[in-house]
């Protein structure tokens, strides 16, 4: 069987599906995590190769390894080029980089979203600062953006060729999940982001967390729905997307006064979300990945998904409120935890501690839960929640 790289800055949730799925893989990322090192043949950039984390330590950590398949996560998107030297005498298992060039350039982005009438919020490149007009409060991204880093309010400077600006949309925080053969598409979730959650140790427009399903009435989620999987599909057909893709969403009030999803970003390889949607849905995410790059798409139906929906289920990102030194963790993955340190291990000040799982009958019992749990973490590691 042919041997898969999965490479990016945290891989364990997507090693944890292709393990559940059969397919041989290891993997190489900046963490290194103790749950994952029991799961699969693991290799962090930091831990084993001494480097800080960059696309380009990936590719020099990758050309150790031996493989013959590669499948790319958060946030090489943004290095089509570091892509392409990775695929270089392999098989190319995600996005190609001439789709990352297109797909990630806002420039070509929002001209195809005014044709084909998408949703998205203002968005102005270097040069268009004077068209920032007062009705609208505006933030400032990064190009190469990932988990909400780097987002802040902009404060009226030029902006460089690594920024943009774009107008706050006041809404829901949420993401789509679909799987692609480059023409045609199937969601296969929608979930509610968690932004900057206090709660979580988060900051700002920083990810912290995903709940399924996105909780609406039952007429307004059926049209949701509906908007989202045209939004997908006219996306796979002009970009070519192939595999598992994400859409960032705001979801607001449009001009009828009905919910409409704004586009936000495309993230076009596998995304956090898709975690929850394994464990909802019974589905194998890393299946479908590799099922739809060889051009098979699911009989899927997330229509009847929301129907029949049991439990919601979340994952939250604990943040470390102060530098805190890991006691011992071997019983963590039984308490729903992942993305677990070692013992000893020293976490700074606004970094990720851990990933936590939990679920609920209804929206409000699954995120009291994630909150218990995140309280529980605090206790163990000395780092309690301040008033």
């Amino acid at each position: 069987m042919t041997r898969i790289l999965i490479i990016g800055l945290s891989t364990r949730a997507i090693a944890e599906s292709a393990v559940q799925g059969g397919h041989p893989v290891i993997t190489l990322d900046y963490f290194g995590d103790r749950d994952q090192r029991t799961l699969v043949e693991n290799h962090a950039l930091l831990r084993d190769f001494g480097l800080p984390f960059s696309a380009e330590a990936l590719l020099q950590a990758s050309r150790r390894l031996d493989f013959e398949a590669v499948v790319y996560i958060s946030n090489l998107e943004n290095h089509p080029g570091v892509v392409e030297e990775l695929a270089r005498g392999r098989v190319l298992l995600g996005n190609a980089p001439a789709v990352l060039r297109r797909v990630r350039d806002w420039r070509a982005l929002r001209a195809f979203c005014r044709r084909a009438g998408i949703p998205y919020p203002i968005t102005l490149l270097p040069g268009e600062e004077p068209d920032a007009g007062p009705t609208h409060c505006w933030l400032h991204k990064p190009v190469r953006s990932g988990g909400g880093h780097g987002i802040r309010p902009w404060e009226g400077e030029s902006l460089d060729a690594a920024h943009i600006l774009q107008a706050y949309v006041h809404g829901l925080p949420a993401s789509a999940a679909f799987v692609a053969d480059g023409k045609r598409s199937v969601v296969i979730g929608l979930t509610e982001q968690l932004i900057g959650q206090d709660e979580l140790g988060a900051q700002g427009f920083a990810w912290c967390g995903n709940i399924l399903p996105l909780t609406m009435p039952v007429a307004e989620m059926a049209a949701l729905l509906q908007q989202v999987e045209e939004m997908a599909t006219r996306l796979t057909r002009h970009f070519g997307l192939r595999g598992v893709n994400g859409i960032d969403l705001v979801v607001a009030d449009g001009p009828d006064g009905c919910p409409r999803p704004f586009l936000v970003e495309i993230n076009p390889r596998y995304s956090a979300s898709m975690e929850l949607v394994e464990r909802a849905y019974g589905v194998n995410v890393f299946s479908l990945h590799l099922e739809a790059m060889a051009g098979r798409l699911p009989d899927f139906s997330l229509a009847d998904h929301l129907q029949s929906q049991g439990a919601h289920v979340g994952k939250g990102i604990v943040y470390a409120r102060r530098t805190v030194t890991l006691p011992e963790t071997e019983n963590w993955i039984e308490q729903g935890r992942r993305d677990i340190p070692f013992p000893g291990e020293r976490i700074e000040a606004g970094h990720p501690v851990c990933t936590i799982l939990a679920e609920g009958r209804g929206r409000a019992a699954c995120w009291n839960h994630l909150l218990a749990s995140a309280q529980a973490v605090r206790q163990e590691i000395g780092d309690k929640l301040t008033s």
